[in-house]
């Protein structure tokens, strides 16, 4: 049986219990922003002229200072450039192909000693882009998410390195880069081999015709390069069938799918534990060409004892994958909290080692071959006492008061902004962004929000983005959702009705009240993700500023009795390393945490529509150039 949800709901409200009289506290100080690399064309073909005046160069520095007036000041960027430091006559080319200069180190950004450096340059050279792709590489951190945005007019006139290479080169020493690329005026073999540097490492490849459309799209990839999602988890690899599968502790691994790919992973589950499961894909902010597919879909299959099917399916799909969707497949797994019935052969019940199969079902159009993938395990004692009764009213929404407190929105869910208690919380959104901020709550405790997009410049229909809010559970699971069109005026989510909100949490939940308060049965983070989507006309909207009022409800009360420890947590947050990792074939063995990007195929290859998805998707057309947004789940019962 399937039910059809909206996906990238939009700004959230949420309703919430009586208020705690605490004040309002953000984040303590953490990296915000992934560091990142201007890398800069300087060759001799930046001489030529741009059809709005001037010369290539000249709209480049026009783009980048546009870039940096708009930068975050907490943002770190650092700049290389290649071509300034010889000619492009043969003889020349020995030396301009390692002239390659970093002018600033990807350090807290310094707008007027970057645009300073940005005014210095001049074109003359050759255009080695595998070259200054290592340096800037070696000009950022060694660690954590970190970003590479290229601006090139043509292709590599220096190759080897070839640049392609180079990117999976990076990619395969850990290093965990991505490149978004921008091809200024480009002829289409430059635009292959941007595409491919692009893809090789989770990045974007965008299109700059000229230097107008450079100062609108500079900006704007830029900007998604600094807040990227951060995929992390501790190395797994998931295995083509259940028989090699690897065997994973409660934690947070990492792996990657590829495009219509199947990964297996296993669990030992206890008699009369719960078993959770999610897998996440953050997909990368690109503008899709009219009519492009832009539908994605992740199934997943549970697996009992002998890889019987245990006819579980849950599937969710993103019609707007390209506005930088992170799309979370997840299963509350029951099936060792039942008994098998005497004498029956039920691979399914009780006890035993299950496993968890996602699959990367449908891809919209292109998209990286590959993709990081985020896996989140759980095993949840039973109880001998589930405590308080069902939870049936939300959480109610009070308006706050007192001042704002600026935070900045993280780029996914491992980096996600606390917001400590009730309060009111702004931020800016660029186009095309999709933020994560987190609130934790113990047994007893609701939230409720509601989100507010403040006044921006207003662009008529040109300008106009779809806005969403989502709020997850703390294995991902989607709770509720709101989304609408916007288009520069103040606007609040939801408009349907207080806010988006959270029941109490108690484990009874589960058992009782709303089919869709049932996920609102375990303490912890819950996630509240808002985004503003793309304009619908590039670089047509400006920032857009919004005001987050949260009401953090309850007092915390008991919870369940468990009828065995929980210390390490059921997620295994309160585990040691050395407690946590993977056994079988496919075993991380005992190393620590890591980020990863995507590797991926050559290419930007036409996805092939697979199976029909037997759902129902329903179309929701917005006013504004019907950009549609919505998630749909479904899933099939075991009879």
């Amino acid at each position: 049986m399937s039910t059809i949800r909206k996906l990238l709901t939009t700004a959230a409200a949420i309703a919430a219990l009586t208020p705690a009289a605490v004040p309002v506290q953000a984040q303590e100080a953490r990296p915000e922003y992934a560091p990142t690399m201007l890398v800069l064309d300087a060759s001799g073909s930046m001489q030529a002229a741009d059809p709005g005046g001037g010369t290539k160069l000249d709209a480049a520095k026009t783009a980048v200072h546009t870039f940096v007036g708009a930068a975050p000041a907490a943002a770190k960027v650092g700049l290389t450039v290649y071509g300034t430091g010889t000619g492009s006559s043969d003889a020349e080319k020995a030396a301009g192909c390692q002239d390659v200069r970093t002018l600033r180190g990807a350090d807290t950004i310094d707008k007027a000693a970057l645009n300073s450096a940005v005014e210095e340059i001049r074109a003359s050279g050759y255009t080695p882009i595998g070259t200054s792709l290592r340096a800037a590489a070696k000009a950022l951190p060694t660690s954590g998410p970190r970003s590479i945005v290229l601006v090139s007019d043509g292709e590599d006139t220096c190759a080897p390195p070839d640049p392609c290479e180079v990117a999976q080169e990076l990619n395969r020493q850990g290093v965990a880069i991505v490149v978004h690329a921008i091809g200024f005026g480009v002829d289409a073999a430059s635009r292959k081999q941007l595409t491919c540097i692009a893809q090789t490492t989770g990045g974007t490849y965008t299109d700059a015709v000229d230097g107008k459309s450079l100062e609108r799209i500079l900006p704007r990839v830029t900007q998604t390069a600094l807040r990227t999602y951060e995929p992390i988890g501790t190395p797994i690899s998931g295995t083509p069938t259940y028989r090699d599968a690897p065997v994973a502790a409660p934690g947070q691994y990492l792996d990657t799918i590829g495009q219509h790919e199947t990964r297996y992973y296993a669990i030992d589950v206890p008699q009369g534990a719960m078993a959770y499961f999610s897998a996440t894909t953050a997909f990368p902010h690109i503008r899709q060409p009219a009519l492009a597919n832009d539908n994605s879909v992740l199934y997943l299959r549970v697996y009992g004892a002998d890889g019987r099917d245990c006819n579980q399916f849950t599937f969710e799909q993103a019609v707007n994958t390209s506005s930088g969707v992170a799309l979370t497949v997840t299963k509350a797994w029951d099936g060792a909290t039942k008994s098998a019935e005497d004498g029956s052969a039920d691979k399914c019940r009780g006890g035993g080692r299950y496993y968890f199969a996602p699959e990367w079902h449908r891809a919209a159009d292109n998209m990286p071959q590959r993709m990081p993938m985020e896996l989140l395990f759980g095993i949840e004692p039973g109880v001998t006492d589930a405590g308080p009764p069902t939870s049936t009213t939300p959480t109610a929404f009070t308006a706050p008061s007192g001042a704002e407190v600026p935070v900045v929105g993280g780029g996914s869910f491992n980096a996600a902004t606390i917001l400590n208690n009730s309060g009111s919380y702004s931020d800016t959104l660029q186009r095309g962004e999709f933020v994560f901020y987190r609130v934790k709550l113990d047994w007893g405790q609701g939230l409720a929000y509601r989100v507010n997009f403040l006044q921006s410049n207003r662009n008529g229909l040109d300008g106009v983005s779809t806005v969403t809010s989502t709020l997850y559970t703390p294995v991902r699971q989607e709770i509720d959702n709101a989304f609408s069109s916007y288009d520069g005026a103040p606007y609040g989510m939801p408009s349907g009705h207080p806010a988006l909100a959270t029941l109490p949490v108690r484990y009874s939940n589960r058992d009782g009240g709303p089919v869709s308060g049932r996920g609102q049965s375990l303490p912890g983070w819950y996630y509240i993700a808002v985004s503003v989507g793309p304009s619908r006309t590039e670089g047509a909207g400006a920032p857009v500023p919004i005001r987050l009022d949260l009401t953090v409800a309850g007092h915390p009360e008991p919870g369940p009795h468990y009828a065995s420890s929980t210390a390490d947590g059921t997620f295994g947050e309160n585990a040691t390393p050395s407690q946590t990792g993977t056994s079988g074939s496919g075993s991380a063995g005992g190393r620590s945490a890591v980020s990863a990007a995507a590797e991926s195929g050559d290419g930007m290859p036409p996805v092939i529509l697979a199976l029909v998805i037997a759902v129902c998707v329903v179309s929701l057309g917005l006013i504004v150039g019907g950009v549609l947004v919505f998630r749909s789940r479904g899933k099939s019962s075991r009879m």
